[in-house]
């Protein structure tokens, strides 16, 4: 269980400092104390994606973002120190890995270096596809070389029966975003993703997401650069998969933990690119009181620097706040679930209260609770299945994306084959 989005809730420091420091950092925030005037808010863009078919077509100016109020957080839990709930895998980070880079952080992006061309088209900011790994007839790895990262990460494509390299069809899409702890190819490893898309005539695309990179372009420091996730997500693998894989512009995104943060939080600066967007157990309100300091000392040697100092950039965390940002998904279906943290149908009865697990999904409960009732006073229609009773993990996340399947089979028009 290591530092991302999905498992940040471990309180560093003394007990004093794990009480007091976070009550005035987050009081002073949320004050504005501190908070320089006309501060750059780093990270991306809100212009929706066109559709990035042989002719490339410019993007249409998006609008700006109306933050509203975030609500009220309840009592959050005790988190031990040194703990990490927001897990949703295990192992440990590539050799290669973006986010665990420290020496890259920051730089300017750019290719990384010798990765050449592979003939294949590129995106518009030179991101290009330097390799293809078949697995089976319908499941294969892209290995893209990306500027936006400063490095060569891999995305795993699910395509439907009767996909076929040469042709001029295209196909709806599904971008599932993986959580913390884990990697591209969680979605194939760890769910029912295949038993469930896998009839239907859609394709799946599985991108490398990062250790902790919390599907945002970092701050560091303000001066942004390497790694930029959102970027790499939005700006260079859609356009590679409509370029090179008959991938389609009806989109839909699905993530679960951080993952589920980044497919709303992508859904509302990319207003357009997706029909359809859904979360579970998603991190959908990272400006809720507490939870900055909170997520900032769980980064360990990331610190502030995926969204900044929680005072002085408030305002990029904002930016990167779905509960925040909520009235952006206008037009766009939304489904977030989540449970409560007490053990469920599919836990062990006996786990006990500091169970990361436990710790982990009441967490992300009370930010997708924050998330609904957010939306419900912005008037965005939202389906949402709080479900009460069931902790942090895969049984629960197989569900909800069987629960959820339809509507976003209809909102993107995939038919079973």
């Amino acid at each position: 269980m290591k530092k991302r989005t999905d498992r940040k809730i471990a309180i560093a420091g003394t007990a004093a400092a794990a009480v007091l420091l976070p009550a005035v950092m987050v009081g002073l925030a949320q004050a504005g104390v501190g908070v320089p005037k006309g501060l750059s808010e780093a990270g991306g863009n809100s212009e929706p994606v066109p559709s990035f078919g042989p002719a490339t077509q410019p993007s249409a100016p998006g609008t700006p973002v109306s933050p509203s109020k975030s609500p009220k957080t309840s009592k959050l839990p005790n988190v031990p120190l040194n703990t990490n709930p927001f897990t949703t895998g295990g192992g440990s980070p590539g050799p290669g890995d973006p986010d665990t880079n420290a020496a890259n952080r920051g730089k300017k992006p750019k290719l990384p270096a010798g990765s050449g061309s592979g003939g294949y088209a590129k995106a518009p900011d030179g991101a290009t596809v330097t390799g293809v790994k078949k697995l089976s007839s319908r499941m294969f790895d892209v290995t893209i070389a990306s500027p936006a990262l400063g490095a060569e990460v891999k995305t795993r494509v699910m395509v439907p029966e009767g996909w076929k390299s040469k042709t001029t069809k295209t196909w709806p899409v599904v971008y599932a975003y993986h959580g913390g702890n884990n990697n591209y190819t969680s979605w194939t490893k760890d769910s029912n993703i295949e038993q469930i898309i896998g009839p239907y005539n859609a394709m799946v695309v599985m991108p490398e997401g990062g250790w902790n990179g919390s599907y945002t372009n970092w701050y560091n420091g303000g001066k942004g650069g390497i790694p930029e996730w959102e970027t790499f997500h939005i700006r260079e693998v859609i356009p590679l998969m409509e370029r090179n894989f008959h991938a389609g512009s009806v989109r839909a995104a699905i993530g679960l933990s951080s993952g589920g943060q980044g497919a709303i939080t992508y859904a509302e600066r990319h207003a357009g690119t997706f029909k359809y967007a859904a979360s579970y157990s998603g991190a959908l309100n990272i400006t809720a009181p507490g939870m900055p300091i909170i997520l900032t000392s769980m980064n360990r040697d990331a610190g502030t620097a995926i969204w900044g100092d929680p005072i002085t950039a408030r305002g990029n965390w904002r930016k990167h706040d779905a509960t925040v940002m909520v009235s952006r998904l206008k037009g766009t279906g939304v489904y977030v679930s989540s449970g409560n943290g007490t053990p469920g149908p599919y836990d062990p009865p006996n786990t006990p209260p500091h169970d990361a697990g436990r710790i982990g999904e009441q967490l992300s409960g009370t930010m997708t609770e924050n998330f609904v009732a957010a939306a419900k006073r912005a008037g965005i229609p939202v389906t949402s299945h709080l479900y009460g009773p069931g902790m942090h993990n895969w049984k629960y996340w197989r569900r909800e994306l069987a629960r959820s399947w339809p509507a976003i089979a209809a909102s993107i028009g995939a038919r079973k084959s």
